[in-house]
């Protein structure tokens, strides 16, 4: 059957009872229907006090069009804790439309490894997308206002920084002009979106503590520079409390439920190759305090999603993981290893032997953070008993545990095994967490320590507008903020098509912009872009619905 068949074919519970196994009382949800809800502020506040449990990253090689199944192994290996007796809770991002209707597909998880409603998750869901997108173009709305109705703090048209966004991918509003028809109709200016998930409003709401933390940064927010070159906050233009209002909803983590009827909090979407690529710290937070285990994810691979965990929200938000888990399938090694789509079922030892490197990569990086790693092998028919062993062979050399998972095919049973693996590597005690730069470390810097020591780079180039905006960023006092690389997922490098483990390369960066509502500087790499466009053939052509409401195509 197909994700969205199997889906359908769930048993849900009602979410209060969902809830009510994990000691969460009806009185602090606010229901969405029968099988979703919001967990409220009195929930957050009555945790506080309440000991943590294990932290689990769930990370994984660079993403290939084989596919690696990060998600779906997140959600698995909760399932599977939740069979061997410990009390686990899954903490995913939510699903942005722009995947969902482009070529990437929803984020949901796959086979019996899914969270549902399904359909829900991956479209609409709660409206945090949408409070996310409303709140961010009201600020452009009310700095346009600001600059027709006689423009009193003299910002400069021409240096404004802040771009509408939206909840699609469409390469067609990256650059647009806003403003023409005439006087009534504001000052024409050069504008552009990017999509709601590279949105800063995106990265605050995933990084606030509280409604208070959250009203606090968006005002924080820099939106332009005067005619002075002074920078304007959305607080100078008292947006920030209209701002906060639309997101008050919005900022409480969403609880749903896995296939297996254990819970998930699926909360915020930033995503990975062009912003910090966690859920909120708001719903780690309490999965911690509700469960044994909070098992999340970090996007794409390693080297993006997993770095920003480490090193923006985990140092933030005073987070410390247990131990990290980094998913790969043999078909993508292969494939990193030069072998083409087509071939990719058939056996070939010397392209898994090239292929591997990049997951070797990954697996020292990881352990640069000073935390165990378990290599979980989501496992194909068409694995052969030889190709795995040299997986586990190379894995177990540098002291990382593996385990085969079949999460896909047979949900938490699947997983035993590599649950087992993280039990005995979260209670081992092993793990001291340590960021990979220190918050004095110069910009620069930090940028190269992330270009050299994650992505094996020879060095960093580092382009004059770039170096502009971090002599601005340094001047107004932020350079203690940690860095947010935007970057391909597909390679370790900023070349997608470098493949493996490429050595040798440099990095470019050509754009630096302050955060300073979200707290981090982003370093825009390569072609990296903040709106995508849609593929040739996107996967809206073969999402339908029928007489019934019955939704196909989805995935």
């Amino acid at each position: 059957m197909t994700d969205i068949q199997i889906a359908n074919a769930a048993k849900m519970l009602p979410i209060k009872e969902v809830a009510k196994n994990f000691g969460i009382s009806e009185d602090y949800l606010e229901f969405y229907g029968k099988y979703k809800a919001k967990l409220n502020d009195d929930l957050y506040d009555s945790l506080k006090d309440k000991p943590n449990g294990k932290l689990i990253l769930v990370t994984a090689t660079n993403p290939t069009p084989a596919g690696e199944g990060k998600t779906t192994t997140t959600i698995g290996l909760s399932q599977a804790l939740n069979k061997v007796g410990k009390k686990a809770i899954a903490a995913l991002r939510e699903p942005s439309l722009g995947p969902c209707f482009g070529v990437k597909g929803g984020a949901a998880g796959g086979g019996y490894a899914q969270v549902v409603p399904m359909e829900d998750i991956n479209l609409h869901f709660t409206g945090d997308f949408h409070a996310i997108t409303s709140a961010n173009n009201l600020l452009s709305a009310m700095m346009d206002n600001h600059i027709q109705q006689g423009n009193d703090l003299g910002i400069d048209p021409r240096r404004i920084i802040w771009k509408r966004c939206l909840d699609m991918n469409d390469r067609a509003l990256r650059n647009v002009v806003v403003g023409l028809g005439g006087k009534s109709d504001g000052i024409p200016r050069q504008d552009g979106f990017m999509i709601t998930v590279a949105s800063e409003v995106m990265a605050i709401l995933c990084l606030a503590e509280d409604l208070k933390d959250l009203r606090e940064r968006l005002g924080n927010i820099i939106i332009a520079y005067n005619y002075d070159g002074a920078p304007v906050t959305a607080r100078d233009i008292k947006a920030h409390g209209s701002m906060a209002v639309l997101l008050k909803d919005a900022i409480k983590p969403n609880i749903v439920q896995t296939l297996e009827n254990t819970p998930a909090l699926v909360h915020g979407g930033p995503f990975a190759n062009i912003a910090h690529g966690c859920n909120s710290v708001r719903a780690t937070k309490i999965a911690l305090k509700l469960g044994d285990y909070c098992v999340t994810e970090a996007g794409f691979g390693a080297d993006l999603g997993a770095e920003k965990f480490l090193d923006i929200k985990c140092r933030k938000a005073g987070l410390k993981p247990d131990a990290a888990v980094i998913v790969t399938t043999i078909r993508a090694l292969k494939f990193n290893g030069g072998v083409e789509k087509t071939h990719l079922n058939v056996e070939n030892v010397d392209a898994l032997k090239k292929g591997i490197d990049n997951l070797l990569a990954h697996i020292e990086n990881m352990q640069k953070f000073n935390i165990p790693v378990v290599v979980s092998l989501n496992h194909f028919n068409t694995d052969t008993d030889t190709e795995v062993d040299v997986v586990r062979q190379k894995c177990e050399n540098l002291g990382a545990a593996f385990a085969l998972c079949g999460v896909w095919a047979n949900g938490g049973a699947g997983g035993i095994e590599l649950a087992n693996l993280v039990i005995k590597a979260a209670e081992s005690g092993a793990a001291n967490f340590t960021p990979l730069y220190k918050d004095d470390m110069s910009i620069t810097k930090k940028i190269e320590k992330i270009a050299k020591d994650i992505y094996g780079a020879s060095g960093v180039n580092m382009l004059a507008p770039a170096k502009a905006e971090i002599a601005k960023i340094n001047k107004l006092g932020f350079s203690h903020l940690p860095v947010c690389m935007a970057k391909t997922q597909y390679s370790l490098s900023d070349n997608p098509a470098l493949l493996g483990r490429p050595t040798g390369f440099e990095v470019t960066v050509r754009e630096v912009r302050l955060c300073a509502g979200a707290g981090f500087i982003v370093a825009v790499t390569g072609d990296i872009m903040t709106m995508p466009g849609l593929p040739k053939v996107p996967s809206a052509e073969f999402i339908d619905i029928d007489e019934n409401g019955r939704i196909d195509g989805l995935f």
